[in-house]
């Protein structure tokens, strides 16, 4: 195991609290860049992240990086102690070789392991990003793999699990160029206003609206499970944005 990044020192002011430390799997992806990228701008968060392979992080990051193999991710929770985690791993069909055992191994296998091993070393809340649709029963494999997942980590026993469920996600994915996502984003705010109200839940969300909402949501102390859609997480967001605001003015 490895420190490829060292916290920047943080800015100690009398009268104010250190950041909130929070561990995150998942940090390449486009919703763990934006939590990067969003946690690192202010001082309520500092995120610790933790990956099996070196990666570029988003300029101006303030965070820790640990690179281990999953294997050895309980001895980093272990040595971080965060309070809370963040889960934004996954994968894509295309990415997985269109081999259904290689999708699970990291949609499903990989998050529950590391939600066990959070967990294990003290872990209270944990935030899984989710999608919206996600149902053991669909007829989906990418729905049914995210339904059992949700399934599973809620049987680990986090004294909080907030499970996020965005629809289309919008936003630039670094060195990830996805063209069907793409096509999708350009059209989606021409076709959602006529779309059924049943389909509500698929409606496109700015990744970084997830990414505030994962932060705040990762904070709370209130006991429980928690399943968020769409205008939960923008509501989360406001939250979190309006803490943010009222830290600066202080």
């Amino acid at each position: 195991m490895s420190n490829l990044r060292a916290r920047s020192p943080e800015r100690r002011t009398i009268g104010h609290k250190m950041p909130e430390r929070i561990g995150m799997v998942g940090a390449t992806g486009l919703i763990g860049r934006r939590v990067i990228e969003i946690s690192s701008a202010g001082d309520q968060a500092r995120i610790v992240g933790i990956a099996r392979r070196e990666a570029a992080l988003p300029k101006g990051a303030r965070m820790e990086m640990f690179v281990a193999d999953p294997s050895k991710w309980g001895e980093v929770f272990e040595s971080i102690k965060p309070r809370a985690f963040i889960c934004a791993l996954g994968t894509t069909w295309k990415k997985a070789g269109r081999d259904e055992a290689a999708f699970r191994a990291v949609d499903q296998d990989l998050i529950v392991q590391t939600a066990q091993a959070a967990k294990a070393a003290g872990v209270l809340n944990m935030v899984l990003i989710s999608a919206a649709g996600a149902n053991p029963q669909s007829k989906s494999l990418y729905m049914q793999v995210k339904g059992e997942t949700e399934a599973l980590v809620s049987k680990v026993g986090f004294k909080r699990l907030d499970i996020l469920r965005p629809g289309l996600l919008r936003g630039a994915r670094e060195g990830d160029f996805r063209f069907a996502e793409k096509v999708a984003m350009t059209v989606a705010p021409l076709i959602e206003p006529l779309l059924p109200s049943s389909y509500e839940m698929y409606h496109s969300i700015d990744a970084d609206v997830v990414a505030e909402a994962a932060l705040g949501l990762a904070m709370r102390n209130a006991a429980g499970r928690f399943t968020h859609d769409n205008e939960s997480m923008k509501r989360a967001a406001r939250e979190w944005r309006a803490k943010a605001d009222k830290e600066q003015v202080d």
